[in-house]
């Protein structure tokens, strides 16, 4: 199949019906949007470097995750846009697969976004990029507007709120987007922090004019705890003021609420934990792979000297030292890297005064595999109970991989010197043997 010309025809089938079924009060939702949406995925699934199906998957589905909004309301937009990529596949002779595959991946961009798979993670952070951006201040005030052209419309202070708390909950779905926009994000969301801060200074400072006794823990601000417009991702996050889901203190002068925001884990550090621990995962698997290739091509190496060259020495007696240089390589080799893939396993126990001292790190099996369950949970408890311990225990974590992986890679490339050297070596006393025999 011709991914590549069926998703510019997607892509141009999409353009053309929303120029065709044109509503001017679609200020956000529009081709501006979906061109940005497409980008974005496009980018995301180039650095997972996804397969010609995968990629056509992805990218189809984001030309038409917002194309339900000119045949309907807002609501279960996201139905109908894969009732009509479906359509428009099956008519371009896609296998059901495929379809499905691009349904789902619209339908996950539903808030709240809960993707089960690489493609549906990729859409719902494309779909959701802006957050991340310089343009954010500008998409929310064009998502805004066009709440108010529909019908839906709130004041600055609502949205704001409303805003504050949807990215307050957000979170993107791939590591890659983690990284890139997570502190954009971040500094976006504390702009809008700041401005509320701002407006219930000045809630206050009115309330206080016409009331002898302040107010402020008791400010009347609106609640809107539904909504019928499920095709805003902003709309759907209920607010509740007074039992506000928002994390930013509203009194920033309490040094206990200062004290206690303080406290709280920063989801950048987290990410950097998640990320660095995976990326040592990913070099453990590649240096076991390496040393798995350098065992099993000595094996073969071996395997045809022995069952060929050994016999035969008694008729070739100049091939004696070449053949036993060529032995002695590939047999260095093999042991080495078995030495770079040999686990090394600890007591498996931990003692009571090390977990006093928050020494142990309990997030590596080898310090527990034969303690109790009682022990561990105890332990375990401590540890998250313990925000200084969680996160000693996470940089012992990420140091012990480091300290495992340097062994390895340091074997392996010893290993891969040897067999490299040792090669051409071998090969050359074989020359030198034959020339001198001739």
């Amino acid at each position: 199949m011709e991914y590549t010309a069926l998703q510019k025809d997607a892509s141009d089938y999409v353009s053309h019906y929303v120029r065709q079924h044109h509503i001017p009060e679609l200020l956000f939702h529009n081709n501006a949007h979906n061109k940005d949406v497409i980008e974005a995925a496009k980018k995301i699934a180039q650095h997972y470097k996804l397969n010609d199906k995968d990629y056509f998957i992805v990218i189809t589905a984001a030309s038409f995750h917002d194309i339900g909004y000119y045949n309907g309301a807002a609501k279960d937009h996201e139905e109908r846009s894969a009732e009509m990529a479906e359509t428009f596949l099956s008519d371009k002779g896609v296998d059901e697969e495929t379809i499905r595959f691009v349904k789902q991946c619209i339908l996950a961009t539903r808030m709240p976004q809960n993707p089960t798979n690489l493609l549906e993670k990729i859409l719902c952070d494309a779909d959701l990029f802006h957050l991340g951006t310089d343009d954010f201040s500008e998409r929310n005030r064009l998502m805004r507007k066009e709440a108010e052209l529909m019908g839906k419309g709130k004041t600055k202070g609502e949205w704001r709120r409303k805003t504050i708390s949807l990215m307050e909950h957000h979170t993107y779905q791939t590591d890659y987007s983690r990284l890139l926009l997570n502190e954009k994000k971040q500094e976006n969301l504390n702009k809008l922090i700041q401005k509320e801060k701002e407006g219930l200074k000045k809630d206050a400072k009115k309330e206080q004019d016409l009331q002898e006794e302040p107010v402020i823990s008791n400010l009347p601000l609106p609640i809107d705890k539904t909504t019928e417009d499920s095709g805003n991702p902003i709309a759907k996050i209920p607010v509740e003021i007074g039992k506000s889901t928002s994390k930013y203190p509203l009194d920033t002068d309490n040094p206990v609420d200062k004290k206690d925001h303080e406290k709280r884990p920063d989801k950048g550090i987290e990410t950097m934990f998640r990320i660095t621990s995976g990326n040592n995962q990913r070099l453990s698997d590649m240096a076991d792979n390496k040393a798995q290739i350098l065992i099993t091509v000595n094996s073969i190496i071996l395997s045809a000297v022995i069952t060929l060259l050994l016999r035969k020495l008694e008729n070739n007696v100049n091939l004696i030292v070449p053949t036993f240089i060529l032995l002695s390589i590939s047999l260095s080799t093999m042991v080495i890297a078995i030495l770079a893939t040999r686990p090394a396993v600890p007591s498996g126990i931990f003692k009571p005064e090390d977990l006093q001292k928050k020494k142990v790190n309990l997030l590596f099996f080898g310090n527990f595999y034969k303690m109790s369950l009682e022990s561990y949970t105890d332990g375990m408890n401590q540890v998250m109970n313990d925000r200084e311990f969680l996160y000693g225990t996470l940089i012992r974590d990420v140091y012990s991989q480091g300290v495992v992986l340097g062994r390895k890679y340091l074997l392996l490339r010893l290993a891969y010197n040897i067999f490299m050297f040792g090669l051409v070596t071998s090969v050359l006393a074989f020359i030198i043997a034959i020339i001198i025999y001739a």
